[in-house]
């Protein structure tokens, strides 16, 4: 078994359930160093109980690879390094065992000891899409974009009319507007889940913001929001797949243009960051960051500001990340925001 894998340990033990080797991300998995855990009881190292040990070692002695889950006691995280630096904690970080973690474990036999491949499940889908989006996303995406290519057709048929009343021409624009926003919010949710490598290309920043506003101009027109964007002279080109970032991009300006008062503008500032890396800057007048949502705005439906299926923002986020580029917000409680996104050049 390998256990150079992110944030994974191997546990071998002997007959009398007690630990005889650990390898691996030890501290990450198990909350404890590798030497702390030199024959230990299985149950105290996995915090389970003495009975549901023998189990997983019976398990592990058929040698079938079998996966069993977990959700073990085993104290509190690790401290951040920001932690550390402000001095010693008063308790040990050992001397707790109530953080319940869920692992996942592979169990076998190597070498004919009974021995489990450990992953912290909290780990390793930190950052990635929900598994239900992932499996989910392309399906729903599909069978839900055929009626509703059929219906938005049939609107834009209906709205070459030229006998209709102007309340039925402005039930039409509405109609128009909704089919906008559920094809939006589609693609959100495919391109949370997707996982394939992006076409890089390279692109003007400004040409990638102008052609994202454009699929949400309508929207804008309507509330008569316009863009103005301050560019840096001589700012290099970005690397960016520019399919995949514009949907995402037009949901972040649509965003901030419904926060704005009609005959406004949405001000984005494009110029060189640390490096000379280029940056995008948006400012949203408007949207307040609470306290509470701080650490969970690019999480999925984790902020109040991520509209569009709850995705806009944590879809934004992982298009920019797998570009090689980044994603920040500054605010607080009080009406200012600022969004910064950092592209590879």
């Amino acid at each position: 078994m390998n256990a150079q894998l992110l944030q994974a340990l191997q546990l071998v033990w002997s007959p009398s359930l007690r630990v005889t080797r650990a390898e691996g991300d030890c501290v990450a998995v198990l909350r404890r160093p590798a030497a702390e855990l030199q024959d230990v009881p299985l149950h105290l190292a996995l915090g389970i109980t003495p009975e549901r040990a023998h189990e997983l070692d019976a398990r592990a002695r058929e040698d079938r690879r079998a996966v069993e889950f977990i959700s073990a006691r085993i104290g509190p995280k690790p401290r951040p390094p920001e932690a550390e630096r402000q001095g010693p904690s008063l308790e040990h970080p050992l001397s707790r065992h109530d953080e319940p973690a869920p692992l996942r474990l592979v169990l076998g036999l190597e070498a004919g000891e009974p021995t489990a491949i450990i992953q912290d499940l909290d780990g390793l889908l930190d950052g990635a899409p929900p598994v239900q989006i992932s499996k989910l996303s392309s399906s729903l995406s599909h069978e839900i974009r055929n009626p509703l290519s059929s219906v938005k057709m049939a609107v834009q048929t209906l709205q070459r009319n030229t006998t209709l009343s102007d309340r039925d021409k402005r039930r039409l624009t509405i109609a128009n507007r909704e089919i906008r926003t559920m094809e939006r919010m589609l693609w959100l949710l495919s391109e949370y889940g997707r996982d394939s490598v992006p076409n890089m290309d390279q692109q003007p920043l400004r040409t990638v913001v102008q052609e994202a506003q454009a699929m949400v101009a309508p929207e804008m027109a309507e509330r008569r929001i316009e863009l103005k964007v301050e560019e840096d002279p001589e700012l290099p080109r970005v690397r960016v797949d520019a399919t995949r970032l514009r949907p995402v991009l037009a949901q972040l300006l649509l965003n901030i243009s419904m926060g704005q008062p009609e005959d406004s503008h949405v001000n984005v500032q494009l110029r060189r960051g640390p490096e000379g890396r280029p940056l995008m800057v948006l400012k949203d007048s408007a949207a307040a960051l609470p306290p509470e949502e701080r650490g969970t705005l690019f999480e999925p439906f984790g902020s109040r500001l991520a509209r569009g299926a709850g995705l806009s923002l944590a879809a934004l986020r992982r298009v920019m990340l797998n570009q090689g580029g980044d994603i920040s917000a500054e605010g607080s409680s009080e009406p200012g925001m600022v969004f910064t996104l950092t592209f590879a050049v």
